[in-house]
C-alpha cells in the first residue's frame, strides 16, 4: 500500500470522534480498530440478530461497515474541515462472512482526484483478535 501523509496532524483523534457519533455503527456493535494515514479497519463480532436465513452475517451489514471503513479512510487524509460522503460503491462478495464476525480493512487510493476510490476486504474473525482466517 502507497504511504499516504494525513493533511490534518490530529486525524486519527478526528476519525475516531467522527466515528463514536455514528449510532449506525454503534446500533450494529462495530468498533474502530486501526487508523492510519489512509487506512482504517472496523471490526463487528459475529451477531445471530444480524444474520441472514443461513446464518451468515447479511450482506447489506457488512457492506454498511465497508462503506464507513472506506469513508475514514478517505476522512483520514483530509484537511481540517472537510467532510467525507459516498457517491457510490460495488461489491462483490466471494464468499459467505463466516467466523466470529468480521474485520474490514480498507485500502485507499488516489486521494488527489475529485471522485477518489477505496477498496475494501471483509476478513473472517477467529476467537483470539488479529488472528486471520482466509478472505471471506
Amino acid at each position: 500500500m502507497p504511504r499516504f501523509e494525513p493533511r490534518d496532524p490530529d486525524y486519527e483523534t478526528k476519525v475516531r470522534s467522527s466515528f463514536a457519533l455514528q449510532t449506525a455503527m454503534q446500533t450494529l456493535g462495530a468498533v474502530m480498530g486501526k487508523v492510519g494515514p489512509g487506512e482504517v479497519e472496523i471490526e463487528m463480532p459475529y451477531r445471530a440478530d444480524l444474520a441472514q436465513q443461513h446464518g451468515f452475517i447479511h450482506g447489506g451489514i457488512v457492506t454498511a461497515i465497508l462503506d464507513s471503513a472506506c469513508g475514514y479512510a478517505a476522512f483520514s487524509l483530509t484537511a481540517p474541515g472537510i467532510e467525507v460522503l459516498t457517491m457510490e460503491y460495488k461489491d462483490n462478495f466471494l464468499a459467505p462472512a463466516r467466523g466470529s464476525g468480521c474485520w474490514p480493512g480498507e485500502k485507499w487510493s488516489g486521494p488527489e482526484q475529485r471522485s477518489p476510490s477505496a477498496k475494501a476486504t471483509c476478513w473472517p474473525m477467529t476467537t483470539a483478535r488479529k488472528n486471520w482466517s482466509p478472505p471471506c
